[in-house]
């Protein structure tokens, strides 16, 4: 049941200094772009390759979309703000951005397990990794992920829902986010830390974990490459990969691990802004760009609308 009295919300954005509004608002326009139109090839690539129908480009399209929800729910809407006097949000709309933002942050999380998990095997058990990673496999992971994130986003939201909102109405953030949004809170929200705590250690540490031992796994393979080059070019894309995921889980983690209480505004908008903008930014450089298939199968889609 919703408790608010408060009908809409005061969004102050990054910075309250007018003078850089500008600088920021050409900032974050560039990152969206390169972020929405790099993860948005990938998609159109994937999709219009079937050489690419496979697990790893799959999850790979997954991941993409996933980064285009996250940043489209957030930065149109920031960046409005920044370059108009508009900074208003309406209390359905922040549940509604808090909803999405909240479904993308665990679908990510997830999706980096499941395609560290997807190496694991394609390295580590090669003559096996098409029986194991079938069809039916590759459907269940990705409905394992979807299933995740639906319930951890509701739960979230949910909860946030059975505030009491009563005034003041103004979030110290660039988006509606849950750590602002309890610190306006009228009522105890005891409930809503400890599950974002039990969310923390499940969903962050648990699959920040899990993916650091399946890319332990590979490197265990890696280091049976007898070519030196071979050696080099893996330890590469693992260093890069491990660096975004690392990249990712930290500042989720120091985000929503503290309580309410804890929380300081103008350092937590900057840390925000690595797994809201950043991480999707360096996702498909990371993950696709360097991939020798898909920079085939960009190349087609290139081809395709010079003709």
């Amino acid at each position: 049941m919703n408790h608010s009295v408060v009908t809409e919300f005061i969004i102050l954005g990054l910075t309250k200094k007018p003078e850089l509004q500008g600088i920021i608002f050409l900032f974050f326009l560039i990152i969206y772009l390169v972020a929405f139109l790099g993860n948005m090839l990938i998609i159109i690539a994937i999709i219009s390759n079937n050489t690419l129908h496979t697990p790893m480009y799959i999850f790979l399209l997954t991941l993409a979309v996933v980064d285009i929800i996250c940043t489209t729910s957030i930065i149109p809407k920031m960046l409005g703000t920044t370059l108009t006097s508009e900074n208003t949000i309406s209390y359905a709309g922040c549940m509604s951005q808090l909803f999405f933002f909240t479904w993308s942050l665990g679908a990510e999380m997830v999706l980096f397990t499941t395609m560290a998990y997807d190496r694991y095997v394609a390295i580590c058990f090669p003559l096996h990794y098409s029986t194991i990673m079938n069809h039916h496999m590759c459907v269940a992971l990705l409905s394992m992920v979807m299933a995740i994130a639906v319930t951890n986003s509701w739960v979230h939201t949910a909860l946030i829902m059975r505030l009491t909102f009563c005034g003041p109405n103004t979030i110290d953030h660039f988006f509606c986010e849950i750590p602002p949004l309890l610190a306006l809170s009228c009522s105890p929200v005891r409930m809503n830390e400890v599950m974002m705590y039990v969310a923390d250690i499940t969903l962050a540490i648990g699959d920040f974990i899990l993916t650091c031992i399946s890319y332990g796994f590979i490197i265990v393979a890696i280091l049976r490459i007898r070519t030196v080059e071979g050696k080099k070019k893996a330890f590469s894309t693992c260093s890069s990969h491990l660096t975004v995921v690392t990249l990712y889980y930290s500042p989720v983690i120091y985000t929503y691990i503290r309580p309410a209480s804890s929380y300081t505004f103008e350092r937590d908008k900057v840390v925000a802004a690595l797994y809201t903008l950043v991480t999707p930014t360096l996702n498909p450089m990371v993950y696709s760009f360097q991939n020798r298939e898909m920079q085939e199968g960009i190349r087609k889609v290139f081809a395709f609308l010079k003709h």
